[in-house]
């Protein structure tokens, strides 16, 4: 028996299922316009996985490397050949552990939110090369 951490999600209808593998190699928050308008919520908060600790199930459609269920509209993940951007909402138990180490585009930050204590802080993306792993390209 295997004790690597397995993790469940979906989408609100349930027609999409994904599992992720072993714990992210990294926990964010970012605040630019896609992350706003993708999610209708003025940030967003995700974890990224290599891609291959990510499978799922069901139907998905795309819109770029955003991947959502059909019927119910619910995001799945952001997916490239390297990583799995998974909202830290869309897993079936609170993932109470996983604690942002960053976040990004604070540019676009509401100014009623405050900095979360011990975080990277990036006025846009992280930069490309930084150590725990390649950056996510965002809009502003």
């Amino acid at each position: 028996m295997s004790d690597t951490i397995r993790r469940t999600g979906s989408c609100l209808c349930g027609g999409v299922h994904f599992v992720v593998t072993g714990q992210p190699s990294r926990v964010g928050l970012c605040h630019c316009k896609d992350c706003r308008k993708a999610g209708g919520s003025v940030y967003s908060a995700f974890a990224m996985w290599p891609r291959e600790a990510f499978e799922s199930s069901g139907e998905v459609a795309s819109y770029g490397t955003r991947s959502f269920c059909p019927t119910c509209g619910s995001r799945v993940a952001w997916l490239d050949g390297k990583e799995a951007e998974v909202m830290l909402g869309s897993l079936d138990v609170a993932p109470t552990d996983l604690v942002p180490d960053y976040e990004l585009w604070i540019v676009r930050r509401e100014p009623w939110l405050h900095a979360l204590p011990d975080t990277e802080q990036f006025e846009r993306d992280r930069p490309a090369g930084e150590a725990s792993g390649p950056a996510t390209p965002r809009a502003g």
